[in-house]
């Protein structure tokens, strides 16, 4: 098969994960509005969700590089495929966010949007908000501010053979991190130097143990997943800490585990429809992390304006969003993710990756 099918369902997980997290948080204004209790679940990192993300991305970039590897000139073709994948659906989501804020900042308790933030956000370059975070505009896209620069560092190692290439991008992550945690650095230089960079460094080097053919049986994949989710529900770090020192410890780790689990198998039995349908919802986990607050958010005030939330109760409207939400993201991811990328490649001529990403 073409498809890694367990990684697929994997970033299904992931994805659902981060959903599931901001559903509670609109779940519990729900039950202080209406008097209903909700016990939310808020000890389990579902935030960590984002670290298999960046695990999975260093995987895969080693994973459907095979053929650019130790070749001269590909570093485009490899920047081209990665725009084609992530600009589209995040300007989309992005202008779809600027223009709410514009017709309806109350929704978002949006203030005046300077013209130099909104260039920035669109060109995936960090800049610090006032509440100090380093976030873009639309919030979730601070993960694809890391993501871009993890593309570029990898696009400058392409002309190495493999293990050589692997071998330079992950001690120039580790030396990253090494100057952010011995210099202060300003913005955007200490969002290039985070410690969660080196969440990346762990995918590659799964990427170069699957390349050179290990595989771990069934038995011991599963503990590897039950140790991971234990070290999860651990939850060393506050949850709030987002970009805290420890996360690439106590998050990425795990996440390491799971990635490792789902992509060192050499699982070859015919998927099962469970699988299958995992696997459908794998190749949508890009519109799900990024379509889901608007769908929850939405959902939300549609439901308070009817009535229904306090019938749903929280947990209702918890399982509600989130159907929602996978419904829709389906849908983003078949009517406008793929028509937009073979839309660009026939006026352009850009290439299809070799193998799915």
């Amino acid at each position: 098969m073409s498809k890694l099918v367990h990684i697929q369902v994997l970033r299904a997980l992931a994805a659902l994960s981060v959903a599931f997290l901001h559903a509670q948080h609109d779940a519990a204004g729900l039950a202080a509005r209406t008097g209903w209790s909700f016990p939310a679940l808020d000890r389990f990192p579902w935030m960590a969700g984002v670290d298999v993300f960046f695990v999975i991305s260093g995987f895969i970039m080693v994973y459907a590089s095979r053929p650019l590897f130790g070749q001269e000139g590909v570093q485009g073709t490899f920047l081209v495929r990665r725009l084609l994948r992530i600009v589209p659906l995040y300007w989309a989501v992005t202008s779809l966010y600027l223009a709410v804020a514009l017709v309806a900042p109350a929704l978002l308790n949006s203030e005046a949007i300077p013209a130099w933030q909104v260039l920035a956000s669109y060109l995936f370059i960090p800049f610090e908000r006032p509440d100090g975070t380093a976030q873009p505009l639309y919030s979730l896209g601070w993960t694809l501010n890391y993501e871009m620069f993890f593309y570029l560092l990898f696009a400058g190692v392409l002309a190495w053979p493999r293990g050589r290439a692997v071998g330079l991008l992950v001690g120039g992550l580790t030396l990253l991190v090494l100057v952010g945690r011995l210099f202060r650095l300003p913005q955007p230089l200490a969002f290039w130097t985070d410690p969660i960079l080196l969440e990346f460094a762990f995918g590659l080097g799964l990427g170069l143990l699957h390349a050179k053919g290990v595989r771990l049986g069934r038995g011991l994949r599963w503990v590897l997943v039950a140790v991971a989710l234990g070290l999860l529900a651990m939850n060393l770090i506050d949850l709030r800490s987002n970009l805290n020192e420890m996360r690439p410890l106590a998050w990425g780790v795990p996440a390491a585990l799971l990635v490792a689990a789902a992509s060192l198998t050499a699982t070859t039995r015919k998927p099962s429809l469970l699988t299958r349908f995992g696997e459908m919802t794998g190749d949508a986990s890009y519109a799900i992390y990024l379509v889901h607050p608007f769908v929850i958010r939405g959902m939300g005030v549609l439901l308070a304006r009817t009535g229904i939330d306090a019938v749903l109760g929280p947990w209702g409207f918890i399982v509600l969003v989130l159907a929602a939400t996978l419904a829709a993201s389906l849908l983003v991811h078949r009517f406008f993710e793929r028509p937009v990328a073979d839309f660009v490649r026939a006026r352009t001529g850009a290439p299809r990756a070799a193998q799915p990403t």
